[in-house]
């Protein structure tokens, strides 16, 4: 397996599919890397010589900021937002969908399983 930015690519994937297992590296910037490397998207990682896989490398660490500086980064910006007390930061401090989806039903991804409220009896 190849180890790039911190993390073991499959051999087995096609270039463009296996970049994307990096955090902060989608389908467009894989075919991005691809083109500055000049190697094909469609060649498996396992048929990649060491060169070519240090030329990724090279291009990943220059140019773009992935793994752990991006999560840092995210985490920080969330950070932030809780800290000025604005409308997001709110919605991330109590587990709300941040970006206007609906809440009367559904957001169960957010808000955890459902807490199921009682009733009294009429006497």
């Amino acid at each position: 397996m190849a180890r790039v930015a911190g993390v073991e690519l499959p051999n087995h994937k096609r270039l463009q599919v296996a970049l994307t297992y990096i955090y902060g590296i989608g389908r467009s910037r894989a075919l991005e890397i691809c083109d500055i490397c000049e190697l094909d998207p469609l060649a498996r990682v396992g048929e990649l010589t060491d060169e070519d896989l240090n030329r990724v490398r090279e291009v990943i660490d220059r140019d773009y900021r992935v793994e752990g500086d991006l999560r840092r980064e995210v985490q920080a910006n969330i950070r932030r937002l809780i800290e000025i007390g604005s409308y997001r930061g709110r919605r991330h401090r109590m587990g709300l969908p941040v970006r206007g989806q609906r809440t009367k039903t559904n957001a169960r991804t957010r808000k955890g399983r459902a807490k199921t409220v009682g009733r009294r009896k009429k006497k």
